[in-house]
């Protein structure tokens, strides 16, 4: 396979840009030098380990997860320092013990009291500490307790004060960058964040509790604000890949975005002015429904083109205005599709094909489940 053009391979394949992913990672490793910031990326896009390399500057050391499928393989392949970002699971704590006992540092990550009575309830073996991070809710509107409520900094203080249990740090996701149109508004939301974040921390230095402070999202580490460099942590995912979504958002170029998924034209309906795709949804995910005047994809080289519809293993794709030209695509030819969302297509596909400058150069392939 080694040497091949992409071409070669059978369709539908998710193509990641190896060049371009180091230069991704690179550029997040100076941009957090240049803050004074410690980088640790999540690993949630790509779930592989070369990835993990490439974005840790192969330290395998300081990493964010979303699954603890992901941690344990993260773990059985000579990574530590982990977090598990997820607000704390109570089926998965003698999971999350294991790992703790069994690490360096394993971290988790709790919103809520119940959440620390259940750490209270398993205390770690050996003398060892939990080691948490209180997700904080500064405007994202997802997971975590809310910045401004008398309830995070009582968390915070309960936490700090629990024996086995120490207060690493806090932790908030500004997600709603993700709303955004271009740097301006993703400055806006990386600076509130950031100071909703940095006030919390005074509260807390306030009743003398010390620990770090982390944000994070794509959007808002490749646009970072100056207030940043305050923080101890930053925690971007998706930037080692990119995709269509961070550039509509401002985050990236579609010259920065590493991956593809190739399809073969596999049939042609001139009754209905379309062509049948060999990818459905099943090799692209239907993130995206009607966020694109180009359907659920870019159709790299055919501006003129919209893939309008996808069911489990066929897609649908039509022109935007005026008659297909048939000619232009025969049975089997390839087409490139640029991905809305590059985590919700990785999570589609079981092996990754790697290539430089067009040329497989290996596979990669993720972990999987929860």
């Amino acid at each position: 396979m080694e040497g091949e053009p992409l071409s070669a391979l059978c369709t539908p394949a998710l193509v990641v840009d190896v060049d371009k992913v180091k230069r991704n990672a690179q550029r997040m490793i100076q941009r957090c030098n240049k803050l004074g910031v410690q980088l640790r990326p999540h690993m949630k896009t790509h779930k592989t380990l070369e990835c993990a390399d490439v974005m840790t500057g192969g330290s395998r050391r300081c990493i964010v997860v979303s699954t603890l499928a992901e941690a344990c393989f993260y773990a059985d392949h000579g990574f530590d320092d982990i977090l598990y970002a997820y607000s704390l699971p109570f089926d998965k704590v003698e999971r999350c013990a294991a790992l703790s006992e069994r690490l360096d540092l394993f971290q988790v990550l709790l919103d809520h009291p119940e959440a620390l009575e259940q750490l209270k309830n398993r205390p770690l073996r050996n003398g060892r500490q939990w080691h948490v991070w209180l997700k904080l809710d500064c405007g994202n509107g997802r997971a975590g307790v809310l910045h401004s409520e008398p309830e995070a900094l009582s968390l915070a203080r309960a936490v700090s004060l629990t024996d086995g249990v120490e207060l690493t740090g806090v932790y908030a996701h500004c997600g709603n960058t993700y709303n955004c149109r271009g740097v301006e508004q993703i400055h806006a939301v990386a600076q509130e964040t950031t100071t909703f974040t940095l006030q919390f921390m005074e509260k807390l230095k306030a009743v003398g509790i010390t620990c770090k402070s982390s944000i994070g999202s794509t959007p808002s580490c490749s646009h970072p604000v100056d207030d940043m460099s305050q923080l101890s942590e930053v925690h971007p995912g998706n930037y080692v890949f990119y995709d269509t979504q961070q550039s509509v958002i401002g985050s990236c170029c579609l010259e920065d975005i590493a991956v593809r998924v190739l399809t073969r034209v596999i049939g042609h309906c001139p009754h209905r002015n379309q062509l049948l795709i060999d990818c459905g949804w099943c090799g692209l995910s239907l993130d995206g429904a009607g966020k694109l005047p180009t359907g659920y994809a870019l159709i790299e080289g055919h501006p003129d083109l919209k893939l309008v519809s996808m069911t489990q293993e066929h897609g649908r794709v039509e022109p935007i205005s005026g008659p297909l030209d048939y000619s232009k695509y025969p049975l089997g030819s390839l087409l490139t599709l640029i991905p809305y969302h590059a985590c919700a297509t990785a999570m589609m596909h079981p092996v990754y094909y790697v290539h430089s400058e067009g040329r497989l150069v290996g596979k990669w392939t993720p972990t999987r489940g929860w």
